[in-house]
């Protein structure tokens, strides 16, 4: 079973996204569940600073020992921060994916309202 936090928000494609801080800014991970499918990762593209990005579309990827899988925006906005440190320690999305491997943060122009609840998106992963 995986761990799926209940203050966080999550797509289909197992991206979570938590509110930070500053208001209409959500820093964005890929969920226990999509880590385990994984394996073992050993290299993250992200999007770049300053980058708009739109929901539902790649904004990178997550490289794995056994395959790549595409990381796609949950949200429309502008990415104002990436966790550099995966390009040093890409394996933190492993060990600690809802906290040292987060990804990148966004700013929206709105708060997302067609993100899944934790117990909605507990029965697509059942």
């Amino acid at each position: 079973m995986s761990n799926i936090p209940d203050l966080l928000k999550y797509t289909k494609e197992h991206e979570w996204v938590a509110p930070t801080a500053t208001a209409l800014v959500y820093r964005v991970g890929i969920t226990d569940y999509a880590q385990a499918a994984l394996g073992d990762i050993v290299y993250v593209q992200l999007p770049k600073i300053g980058e708009t990005l739109t929901a539902d579309k790649v904004c990178g990827e997550v490289e794995s020992t056994k395959s790549v899988s595409e990381i796609f925006s949950p949200v429309t906005g502008n990415v104002t921060a990436v966790n550099s440190d995966l390009n040093s320690v890409p394996e933190s999305i492993n060990s600690d994916p809802y906290g040292k491997g987060w990804l990148f943060e966004i700013s929206v122009e709105v708060e997302p309202e067609t993100l899944l609840s934790a117990t909605d998106y507990a029965g697509i992963t059942a």
